[in-house]
């Protein structure tokens, strides 16, 4: 038995009449009339019941219309979903993502998504950078929100912008109202940074910008979530440079002023294994590149 023979046999049974629902198919009538007598003869039932005046559906005719229109309902949606998934409008991807994106990152990209696709399942995991490369490697992630990627073989990297770094400073910090510094003003503080065994591509580039600008940044205490350094920060136990988004937390107590050095950023990218990259994959990340191409202000 064919979803062919069953369509036919649905028409016929609610148009009750062999001459209309063959128009209602784009057919000619005996094609459709020997359709039926096939599937009958297949089933070894009797369908519809005909006379020289009307047809008529038996009571296996009647029970088969109900299963048939199931099944045919149920291939329309099997078909439906095949090519929404081939167009990745449905489906579900794991996305993991550093914490700076829950500021602006992933309140932008959610609901653009949501509203694009909403058959599509984000299950959504924060992780470090270095966490991601991990999960990735264990094929626990699909797709990683990052932060200075190393290049490697076997990962794509799509960048998706260079965020400012900013000084988070006591809001009473003499340099607080400042519209901009530069790093090198602030050579004679004590830092709050991530600790580097946790999250060692920020805190190495952050290191760098101090080191180029002629000192080394003197940690009297590590964090690892920003949450956590900005109350430290505004408990007055020492400045921090974190991404530019991070003023989203809007912690009491803290100033957020830009830094003039010229390489005073953070590198944000998408990273996916590269034999790993399917319609919904795609579909995301184009979206996303599409959604997020303004950069952040500092």
């Amino acid at each position: 038995m064919e979803l062919r023979q069953l369509r036919y046999f649905v028409a016929v049974a609610e148009e009750l009449h062999f001459g209309r629902a063959a128009r209602r198919l784009h057919m000619a009538q005996p094609p459709l009339s020997q359709a039926i007598k096939q599937l009958e003869s297949e089933l070894g039932a009797t369908l519809l019941a005909r006379t020289s005046r009307r047809v008529e559906l038996t009571d296996a005719g009647r029970l088969l219309l109900d299963e048939a229109r199931r099944t045919l309902a149920q291939a329309d949606r099997a078909a439906t979903t095949a090519r929404l998934a081939a167009q990745g409008a449905t489906g579900w991807l794991r996305l993991a993502f550093v914490a700076s994106a829950a500021c602006d990152i992933l309140p932008s990209l959610l609901p653009a998504q949501r509203a694009a696709a909403p058959d599509v399942s984000l299950q959504l995991r924060e992780l470090t950078t270095e966490r991601q490369i991990d999960a990735l490697d264990r094929d626990e992630v699909d797709l990683g929100i990052a932060r200075e990627v190393e290049a490697r073989e076997g990962l794509v990297i799509t960048p998706l912008r260079d965020e400012p770094l900013v000084a988070a400073l006591p809001a009473d910090h003499p340099q607080a109202a400042r519209a901009a510094l530069a790093l090198r003003e602030l050579a004679d503080e004590p830092f709050v940074m991530t600790p580097r065994r946790a999250v060692p591509r920020l805190h190495d580039t952050i290191l760098a910008l101090c080191r180029a600008a002629g000192f080394s940044p003197r940690v009297v205490q590590e964090a690892l979530q920003f949450p956590t350094i900005l109350s430290l920060v505004s408990a007055g136990v020492g400045a921090a440079i974190v991404p530019a988004p991070v003023a989203a937390f809007r912690s009491d107590g803290v100033a957020y002023v830009p830094l003039s050095d010229r390489d005073a950023q953070s590198a944000v990218a998408f990273v996916h294994r590269a034999d790993h990259e399917g319609a919904v994959l795609r579909s995301v990340l184009d979206r996303a590149l599409t959604t997020l191409a303004a950069p952040p202000q500092a």
